[in-house]
């Protein structure tokens, strides 16, 4: 891919990142991070418009023309070319790739079809991979980042009831370390792996109790927690 005419006069003088899936939940308090750090923010999302438009205006309102939405379907492996092509027309550039986007449900054993496989082994391992390749040489021009939020059940910790999920987390903790190694020194590639979290997520609180007293703290992670650690690895 090659930066066209327009695309050059618009090259931002911010450091830009992208969050995909960052319109809600974890992705949402991801994007409000970078923004307070000074990024351009690109806001992925697949049918999430109005939450993106929202946050879109909002950083907008705090400082004009320094967020922006693309619209996406991870799981269409065809598209993804033009994806990331509209990432990099947004602003011109990226320094940091953030690997949000995630699919999450039950796959009880002897209910598990070929289907669910697919599903979430194209959101959370495949799309990584081939997005991270397809930006690779604007995040090397910017010396930049990739960060991916991992799952501590994708270390050694398997959640009971979904074992797809479980194989396709890990499979991304992998490329994490494997993109680590290829990248460097050029790029740095890092992951969070938080705990269980409650605001924002698609699970009930009785579940979230259960989940949280598993623990050794027997505490969950907040956004803010998550927040913190996306600072530190900027």
């Amino acid at each position: 891919m090659m930066l066209n005419q327009a695309a050059m006069s618009k090259v931002s003088n911010h450091r830009v990142a992208c969050v995909t899936g960052g319109a809600k939940r974890i992705g949402r308090a991801l994007v409000l991070a970078l923004h307070q750090a000074n990024y351009n923010i690109i806001i992925h999302y697949h049918t999430s418009e109005s939450e993106a438009i929202e946050l879109v205006d909002y950083c907008n309102a705090i400082r004009p023309q320094s967020a922006k939405s693309v619209q996406g379907d991870l799981e269409d492996f065809e598209t993804l070319p033009q994806l990331t092509w509209r990432i990099i027309n947004s602003f011109g550039r990226l320094d940091c790739l953030v690997h949000n986007a995630s699919r999450f449900y039950p796959t009880p054993f002897g209910q598990i079809s070929q289907q669910d496989w697919q599903n979430l082994f194209l959101t959370n391992a495949q799309t990584p991979l081939f997005i991270s390749q397809y930006l690779y040489p604007y995040l090397k021009k910017s010396q930049g980042c990739i960060i991916s939020i991992l799952d501590i059940h994708a270390n050694g910790k398997p959640f009971g009831g979904y074992t797809v999920y479980n194989m396709a987390k890990a499979a991304h903790q992998m490329m994490v370390q494997s993109l680590a190694i290829e990248l460097a020194p050029d790029i740095r590639v890092n992951a969070i792996g938080p705990g269980p979290t409650l605001q924002g997520s698609r699970q009930s609180d009785s579940h979230f109790a259960r989940q949280r007293a598993a623990t050794i703290l027997e505490r969950g992670a907040g956004p803010t927690d998550i927040q913190a650690a996306l600072g530190y690895l900027l």
